[in-house]
């Protein structure tokens, strides 16, 4: 089963920046033949995509409300991707989680629907305040 497991998080005022990571479990998963994810779930809400990367970190997909402002990369090598967020507002409060879509999805084909996707892992807290 994929072990992944985000970090990174913490509390920052408006405008600030942080850097998470998700990190999968070496061994039989091989991490970079997956497309991944990044989703958020703030408090009584449920779970909304962010951002995509592709399996060889070639394409990018951005939600609206933080394109410009995040950056999504991945490091095949090191089995870790990341989330650059800089510009943050209080709106962008929420856990993070990562989630791999189907190994070698044609990315024009992989819905992004949170619904999709499983959360396995913890997930990483970030709170932004005013």
């Amino acid at each position: 089963q994929v072990q992944l497991t985000e970090s990174g998080g913490g509390s920052v005022q408006t405008g600030g920046s942080l850097r998470l990571s998700c990190a999968a479990s070496p061994g039989r998963y091989f991490f970079s033949n997956y497309p991944m994810g990044w989703f958020r779930q703030a408090p009584g809400n449920e779970h909304e995509f962010v951002a995509g990367i592709s399996w060889r970190g070639d394409f990018t997909h951005y939600a609206d409300s933080v394109k410009g402002r995040f950056t999504i990369s991945r490091d095949n090598y090191k089995n870790t991707m990341y989330l650059e967020m800089n510009s943050l507002k209080p709106e962008d409060t929420a856990i993070y989680h990562c989630a791999p879509a189907p190994a070698h999805s044609i990315w024009s084909q992989i819905d992004w629907s949170p619904a999709v996707f499983q959360f396995r892992g913890q997930g990483t807290q970030v709170t932004v305040s005013s």
